[in-house]
């Protein structure tokens, strides 16, 4: 097997893991680790040949893009506060810890290579968080928190390695620097991220295809990382400010085919390269075990020793972070997102796990250092770094569903169906006042008026059976069955010249770009 065949491997397991984890009640990116490591114990598997300095680039800003599109800044302004307990302060106490740790018990272990081993399994991985709390049916509050801590934590995390590798391979280390590059980092990554989203904005304007739109979306990502690391900012904040300002200045809301196409493949591009990732995670148990080569008991000691401060240290912070938010919360007059009991703490604990930026860090270790010697304890570091990786995204990611119903956190589905009931509401509304200043201006029949009429009414309660009193949901209800049986012999009209269509593509003389765009006419006609 050749590494492109390995990759196509990867692929069609992406694919299949999203059922199989549904039908199995475990998340897809675990299975896909699973299935990594499977694969690396088979001796006719090759080993991965992946330029370390090219995983982040190549997997991060998609990953990254795709997430926040599911959330919005309106989100993380709610949730600042948590978010910065966990995101940035607790990935600064982590990396202490993990530093001390490791720097006792591995011997001549440097203090910068400590510090460089705590930076890059500090920050709980954005991709596991988010597609394992998705599933689970958890409390919005808590999914926001979480996507927020794990779009963040690597901003702080990956500033941090490059500091403790720089001062690992030089010998020298200026805590005066060192915060200038961070603080300038995040400054070039903000100015980056604010004048390509802008830019992206005003292009993504001028083009009316919404295949070249699409495409445009497909590439801003990877250029903002890459122009941000360029110009020495943080390419994962470049990332985040892009797709954030994205977010908030949408398209047109009238553009349709544009918005349920791009979500169509942000959710293709997604799942696949999730699930790439973290079968590369797997695959990469290769450079494990040729690590630990005669040395299993002592570096499995190392890396258990490393996993339980990692595990230990969120479990001992988020206690009083929560209970200082709670607190702050109390005297405060908004609507933040906090955990509101201590079995939504203990989730948000067991949630921490480790992934693709880790791995991608750990891997980029520098084989040498200036004076040419090598770098030191690099094997040491990739194995304990591996194996905390495993043992948080294995360990608590394959018991965290069971976790979750074990305590019993749910989504308040009340809340949300009420929610659901509001926007409704507005959007029934929002026709009606547009159905008025319709009538203004244009001099509608009678008849003509009542139907708009119900038609707008019919906007909400499609969305939220719930607003209408009895009679007019059981008129409602008439209505939708006697449309649905409208569709349904729509639809089969429809299908039936689909298939005459198809037919005449093979026909001799046919055009297929003409038969095409037909065939395209009618897949429109068959979404209204």
């Amino acid at each position: 097997m050749d590494q492109l065949a390995l990759l196509f491997l990867l692929l069609l397991g992406a694919v299949l893991s999203v059922p199989v984890g549904d039908r199995l009640g475990l998340p897809a990116p675990v299975l896909m680790t699973v299935l990594g490591i499977v694969l690396a114990l088979l001796d006719f598997v090759p080993n991965v040949d992946i330029p370390p300095d090219l995983i982040l680039p190549l997997l991060l800003p998609p990953l990254l893009y795709a997430a926040v599109r599911r959330t919005s800044w309106r989100q993380f302004a709610a949730n600042k506060r948590p978010i910065f307990l966990l995101a940035v302060a607790l990935v600064f106490v982590t990396m202490a810890c993990v530093a001390a740790t490791a720097h006792a018990i591995v011997p001549g272990l440097p203090i910068a290579a400590a510090f460089a081993l705590g930076a890059l399994v500090a920050p709980p991985d954005p991709v596991a968080a988010t597609a394992v709390a998705g599933q689970l049916g958890l409390p919005r509050r808590l999914v926001s928190i979480l996507e927020g801590e794990g779009l963040f934590n690597d901003v702080t995390a990956i500033v941090l390695y490059h500091v403790a590798i720089a001062a690992a391979v030089s010998g020298t280390f200026s805590p005066w620097k060192a915060g200038l590059d961070l603080v300038l980092s995040a400054v070039v990554a903000v100015a980056v991220g604010l004048a390509l989203g802008w830019g992206a904005s005003k292009l993504l304007g001028l083009l009316d295809d919404p295949t070249l739109q699409i495409g445009l979306t497909l590439l801003v990502p990877y250029v903002s990382y890459v122009l941000a690391e360029e110009l020495h900012g943080s390419g994962v904040l470049a990332v985040l400010t892009t797709a954030m300002f994205l977010a908030e200045q949408a398209a047109d809301a009238d553009d349709v085919m544009t918005r349920l196409a791009g979500h169509t493949v942000w959710d293709v591009v997604d799942t696949l390269v999730t699930g790439v990732a973290f079968g590369l995670i797997g695959l990469e148990l290769h450079n494990a075990i040729r690590t630990a080569s005669g040395r299993w008991g002592e570096l499995l000691g190392w890396a258990a020793a490393v996993a339980a401060v990692v595990v230990l240290v969120r479990l001992l912070w988020l206690l009083p972070a929560t209970w200082l938010t709670k607190r702050l919360h109390a005297n405060r007059d908004h609507d933040e997102d906090i955990p509101m009991s201590w079995r939504e703490t203990v989730v948000m604990w067991w949630s921490g796990m480790r992934g693709v930026a880790s791995v991608a860090l750990a891997l980029a270790i520098p084989l040498r250092t200036d004076d040419g010697s090598p770098f030191p304890n690099r094997d040491e570091i990739v194995f304990i770094a591996f194996g905390v990786i495993m043992v948080t995204l294995l360990l608590q990611g394959l018991t965290l569903p069971w976790l979750v119903n074990r305590l019993g956190v749910r989504a308040d589905t009340e809340r949300e169906k009420a929610f659901e009931k509001e926007l409704a509401l507005r959007a029934a509304r929002a026709a009606k006042r547009r159905l008025k200043e319709i009538e203004a201006v244009e001099e509608l029949p009678e008849e003509l008026s009542e139907q708009m009429l119900r038609r707008a009414y019919d906007i909400g309660v499609r969305i939220s059976p719930d607003i209408g009193g009895e009679e007019r949901r059981e008129a409602h209800e008439q209505r939708a069955r006697r449309v649905k049986r409208i569709r349904r012999i729509q639809g089969e009209l429809l299908s039936a010249a689909r298939h005459e269509v198809l037919a005449a593509r093979s026909e001799p003389g046919a055009d297929p770009e003409i038969v095409d765009r037909v065939l395209r006419h009618l897949d429109v006609r068959s979404l209204r």
